[in-house]
């Protein structure tokens, strides 16, 4: 696996990886991580998956850690 850049944004990590014919775009808040897989084949250029760090679907990235956080204290008012 090959570290391909690494980013924050908004206090999100962001890795993106070149992985076995496949591009691993890794966002990380704390404890929490989303990570989605991009087939090599569905990317002309490396530089496209700079599109994914921002606008609607970074915005929906940030939205769903906020969600899976709520989510784990939730759970946590349990113990």
């Amino acid at each position: 696996m090959r570290v391909i850049s690494n980013a924050t944004k908004d206090g999100i990590n962001i890795t993106l990886f070149d992985w076995n014919n496949k591009y691993l775009l890794k966002f990380e808040v704390g404890g929490m991580e989303q990570t989605f897989k991009i087939a090599a084949l569905d990317i002309t250029e490396e530089s496209d998956l700079d599109e994914l760090m921002k606008g609607i679907f970074f915005d929906q990235v940030k939205e769903r850690f906020h969600d899976m956080n709520q989510a784990l204290l939730n759970a946590m008012e349990n113990f």
